[in-house]
């Protein structure tokens, strides 16, 4: 996913607001691979497409890790370090797992993760000359189901590590690409999987991921997002039961009413702000970029979380309300049995998105005080996975800033937190800081992924494709 949360999150931060920002920037030939690698990545990324590799009978993510397992070893990587691995009784839901070795054995690795697994995607619901499992290339895009979330990255770090290779790039430290399964249906037959079975393939001190991305509007690059926390997703069960009876002899305690009263005291209320180094991170450096009213309250936001006036500003704009609390938000109703009886039963699920240092325990807590002045019951649907926030550490930042600036210059980079969730979630909580960054560029305004037609702009494909060389070759160091 999660390029399209990152980009619809942050959609109004800039809204007629950034003209200035940046020139409008076609690419330059110098942010670009050379030409061969350039097809490389193109062609891998066709092949890629061309496999279904959606959660169903069709479906076949082992077919896809092979695909990439054959283009490394074709280019030279021993046998040993290129692994497809297949989860027990899940024989299409295969990971690609491969590394470039450093010169130092004690240097803990970088880990580049995507995925190889796609949403389903209905012909019907495509135009009817771009079918979502075809490839390709038009009015300077590509097009097809995965472009954009995530087959990019994966074929992206494919062609980059054969071309480190080829250039004989010995890094200091081991660089492994883990192209997973599974990330789109939230099932453990991903990077779960690989966490619990193939640990030691892919430790390593620190991960990039999907999740960031750069912004543009109107052809003007706008900043250079860095996805360094994600939101915790949590649901619950709101129940309201009655004894019922015959609709033509109503009463005033009615689930239906009930459920409706205990939902608006939701509605109605506010979790405290809850600041993390990221979202402080990104509301200091937004700032600038937004200017006015707007820009005003984030500064002083920053200074003094409880300034009710500047909370007020910020939180008539959903993607700021949701950086700064954890919101709980009601996404589906059920109720009553028939049309002519008194419901004996209404239950809706509330979905919450947690502040990733907020407890899920004191969430819960709240969720039953609120409802039940109405009789309602709150039941947890599942544990919540936690997701603690990576540090910003200048070894990465300075990094990204270093080459982004390098490419793009004037273009911000801005720290920011997810409000939904990427199979990140799970390397953090094993101890593995991820960030979300590609330097794929999206138009804020034509957001396709997980849509109709879905596709990316071919330079700006390729323009990710060399900000990534760059910044992995100045994160892994060289003998």
């Amino acid at each position: 996913m999660k390029r399209l949360e990152t980009i619809l999150a942050a959609a109004t931060l800039w809204f007629g607001a950034v003209a200035s920002a940046a020139g409008a920037q076609a690419a330059n030939p110098r942010n670009l691979p050379p030409a061969e690698y350039m097809d490389l990545a193109s062609s891998l990324l066709e092949q890629l497409i061309e496999i279904d590799t959606t959660d169903t009978d069709r479906g076949d993510n082992t077919r896809a890790a092979r695909v990439v397992a054959d283009a490394l070893l074709g280019a030279g990587f021993p046998a040993e370090d290129v692994h497809v691995l297949v989860p027990d009784g899940f024989p299409t839901k295969g990971n690609l797992v491969a590394r470039l070795r450093g010169s130092d054995p004690d240097a803990e690795p970088i880990l580049l993760l995507a995925h190889l697994d796609v949403v389903e995607a209905q012909p019907e619901d495509w135009s009817p000359d771009i079918p979502p499992f075809e490839f390709q290339e038009r009015d300077g895009y590509f097009y097809g189901r995965g472009t954009a979330d995530d087959k990019d990255e994966c074929a992206i770090h494919t062609a980059n590590l054969i071309r480190l290779r080829r250039e004989r790039f010995v890094p200091e430290r081991d660089i492994v690409i883990a192209l997973t399964a599974d990330e789109e249906s939230g099932t453990r037959n991903g990077v779960e999987f690989l966490l619990a079975d193939h640990r030691d393939l892919i430790d390593a001190a620190f991960a990039l991921n999907e999740g960031g991305g750069g912004m543009e509007r109107d052809g003007r690059k706008v900043s250079n997002n860095v996805q360094a926390a994600e939101k915790v997703y949590l649901s619950f069960w709101f129940a309201a039961k009655n004894p019922g009876g015959h609709s033509s002899l109503p009463v005033r305690e009615n689930a239906i009413y009930e459920l409706s009263a205990a939902l608006l005291a939701v509605r109605e209320f506010d979790f405290p702000v809850m600041l993390n180094e990221v979202t402080e991170e990104f509301f200091d450096r937004s700032a600038d970029l937004v200017g006015g009213e707007t820009g005003e309250a984030m500064r002083r936001i920053v200074d003094d979380p409880d300034d009710a006036a500047a909370l007020a500003v910020l939180s008539r704009q959903a993607s700021y309300n949701a950086r700064l609390r954890t919101t709980c938000v009601a996404t589906l109703v059920e109720g009553g049995h028939a049309e002519n009886a008194l419901p004996q039963l209404a239950r809706a699920n509330v979905n919450c998105r947690l502040l990733p240092d907020h407890d899920p325990d004191e969430v819960e807590e709240t969720l039953r005080r609120l409802a039940a002045p109405f009789g309602v019951e709150v039941e947890r649907r599942r544990e919540a996975t936690p997701s603690p926030p990576s540090p910003l550490t200048g070894e990465v930042l300075d990094a990204i800033e270093r080459v982004t600036e390098e490419m793009w210059p004037g273009v911000p980079v801005l720290p920011v937190m997810s409000s939904g969730a990427t199979d990140g979630l799970y390397l953090r909580n094993a101890g593995i800081p991820v960030y979300g960054v590609s330097g794929i560029f999206g138009d804020m305004d034509d957001v396709r992924v997980h849509g109709r037609d879905e596709r990316i702009r071919i330079d700006h494909f390729h323009e990710g494709q060399e900000f990534l060389y760059r910044l992995v070759k100045a994160l892994a160091g060289a003998r």
